[in-house]
């Protein structure tokens, strides 16, 4: 009987089994294909962004973080999209994921403020690395550019890590964007002198340094009249990289030539008047 039994047992589970694979079948075999399938189009998807991303020269660094990030979105709505097709109730746990995501998102509010400003660095590039800049009122060489931070090397040789987020929403100046930069020297001469004189001094100088270019030419303009000297600044343009060594050089062979001249180079005077209301005494 016992045997009779079990063979009756059997023959049930043998019936609920085929009738639950004709039920399940149908639904597995299209998740599996749904699978197959999303994983293929989640492939060609970034291979298009990847290939897109190089096309516009992004970043390297933002250009892995995005490619992971889009990654990442492409898997959690293909794993949600087969878990709905085998009949998953996924409404609570997408309500879940997102105050999940809201709670982390205010948690980390500075950071994300800090990654928004980085993206925007790596993909707008106001900078790039090795360029001088000033920022938040630091100035010095761009060291790296990270998706949070931003590490300028001053001139005494410091590091300061500024985060992306203010750094992205305030005015920055680049000064090696550009290939060539003005450089200005301000001169004083003594009242008196004769200027037409002291311009041609000055203009010969200019002319013996290589650095400095013909186009625009250099310039000697008289500006001031100071308290104790005539004014001139000296503009004249050279390549970004020569900017200090030609204002170095030409300020001291000014001077030097100004002195073989005879043209005075007046230090700060003033006269005093001594008022003596019940007279001079003796």
């Amino acid at each position: 009987m016992d045997f009779n039994f079990d063979l009756d047992t059997i023959a049930v589970f043998k019936e609920r089994a085929v009738d639950l694979l004709f039920q399940l079948g149908p639904v597995l075999l299209k998740s599996i294909i749904l699978l197959l399938v999303g994983r293929y189009v989640i492939r060609f998807i970034l291979k298009v962004f990847v290939k897109t991303l190089e096309k516009y020269e992004i970043d390297p660094s933002l250009a892995t973080f995005l490619k992971s990030f889009l990654n990442a979105i492409l898997w959690v709505l293909l794993i949600i999209s087969v878990a709905t097709t085998l009949g998953l109730e996924m409404t609570s746990f997408i309500a879940i994921i997102g105050a999940a995501g809201l709670a982390v998102g205010l948690a980390l509010q500075g950071s994300l403020s800090n990654f928004a400003g980085g993206v925007l660095i790596l993909i707008f590039k106001p900078f790039r690395i090795g360029d001088t800049v000033e920022a938040q009122g630091t100035l010095g060489s761009v060291e790296s550019i990270d998706i949070l931070y931003t590490k300028i090397r001053n001139f005494d040789n410091k590091v300061v890590t500024l985060p992306n987020g203010p750094l992205a929403n305030n005015s920055i100046t680049n000064y090696s964007q550009k290939p060539t930069r003005r450089v200005e020297i301000n001169v004083g001469v003594a009242y008196g002198t004769d200027l037409k004189k002291t311009r041609n001094v000055i203009l010969n100088v200019l002319k013996q340094d290589e650095r400095i270019h013909a186009d625009p030419e250099p310039i000697v303009k008289f500006t001031n009249f100071g308290d104790s000297s005539l004014d001139l600044t000296i503009r004249v343009w050279a390549d970004a990289a020569d900017l200090w060594p030609v204002y170095w050089d030409n300020m001291e062979a000014v001077k030097e030539a100004l002195e073989q001249h005879e043209i005075e180079i007046p230090f700060p005077q003033r006269d005093v008047n001594h008022y003596y209301p019940e007279g001079k005494k003796e």
